[in-house]
């Protein structure tokens, strides 16, 4: 089995992290390596591994990191196979290799991954999942990735790489308590710049979500979020887990700890302006910014974004 590993020497870790993993990797010359500055220039690496007919492909790097690789492999059909993706958590969010289970200590993930290649058990630690496929600018743009955020997401991921320093305060703990400031600021009803409604027109399988203005749209294909967050709760077959709230929602400091569990109060329910529903395909008309797992979409007028899940890939465990 070839195992590659993509690695984004600037995906927030320390340097001494770094070095620790280019050590491992001098052990084991089997593994075919490929080194990146950023995320944007994964498309070169991603190119030089294309002949290699890679069977486990490694991605050393944060949810940005992996996004990038996703699109490359997805939307630009990069490789000419798919193969088993393992990310590691090498970034400063890692929302995705949190989900699956990934080891804390990148080195000793990717050790265990390379153990289990050698003692056939691989298999054993495959998990499936479905990919967001996000599709803008009137169908000439595809991105993929496991987290879509608009509006507030978008604005709250800017104001956390404004307000922390560069390095791991700009994941988890920047983002949970960035989280939880804009949580009780919107329950208190302070609609700052961060917290404006946004004006929205919704689409899910076809059927308008009849509120114009939302606080929160969010869609992921995770079963959990950083922080163990799971807030949809919504029923139905598709892989698109998709929430909104609408500006106007009664109660929501009430509703909030349980809409995060993803277990809802009664009147938590679409008519007083919370929708959550496993779609097949959500719509969105608008005009402000979105995210896709970290990485930011500027504004754009009149914007209309279409989120499905028409791939479904298989990660591992690492």
């Amino acid at each position: 089995m070839q195992v590659a590993l993509l690695n984004n020497l600037r995906a927030g870790r320390s340097g001494s992290q770094v070095s620790r993993i280019l050590a491992f990797l001098n052990e084991h010359p089997e593994v075919l390596h490929v080194e990146t500055e950023s995320a944007g220039a994964l498309a070169d690496a991603i190119a030089s591994i294309a002949e290699q007919q890679v069977d486990l492909l490694v991605v050393n790097g944060g949810d940005g990191t992996l996004q990038h690789a996703l699109t490359e492999i997805l939307a630009q059909r990069a490789l000419e196979r798919l193969p088993l993706i393992a990310p590691l958590r090498g970034g400063r969010t890692n929302m995705t290799a949190l989900d699956l289970g990934a080891q804390r200590d990148p080195v000793a993930g990717l050790a265990g991954l390379l153990q289990a290649v050698r003692n056939g058990t691989l298999a054993e630690r495959i998990v499936p999942r479905p990919v967001l496929r996000v599709e803008f600018d009137h169908g000439r743009q595809v991105q993929y990735g496991t987290f879509f955020g608009a509006g507030m997401i978008h604005r709250a991921i800017r104001l956390t790489h404004r307000r922390f320093p560069t390095g791991r305060t700009q994941g988890v703990f920047g983002a949970g308590l960035v989280t939880a400031t804009l949580i009780a600021r919107a329950a208190a009803r302070h609609h700052d710049q961060v917290l404006q409604p946004d004006k929205v027109q919704v689409l899910v399988d076809g059927e308008p979500v009849p509120q114009g203005e939302f606080l929160l749209l969010i869609a992921s294909s995770l079963q959990r979020l950083f922080l163990r967050m799971n807030p949809f709760w919504g029923s139905g077959p598709g892989g698109v887990r998709f929430t909104c709230i609408a500006s106007g929602a009664p109660r929501l400091a009430a509703a909030a700890p349980g809409i995060l569990r993803g277990q809802p109060a009664p009147f938590v329910h679409p008519e007083a302006g919370y929708t959550s529903a496993n779609a097949t395909r959500v719509e969105l008309r608008l005009d402000c910014g979105f995210t896709i797992d970290g990485e930011i979409f500027p504004e754009r007028t009149d914007e209309v974004v279409t989120l499905t899940t028409d791939r479904r890939i298989s990660f591992v465990r690492a």
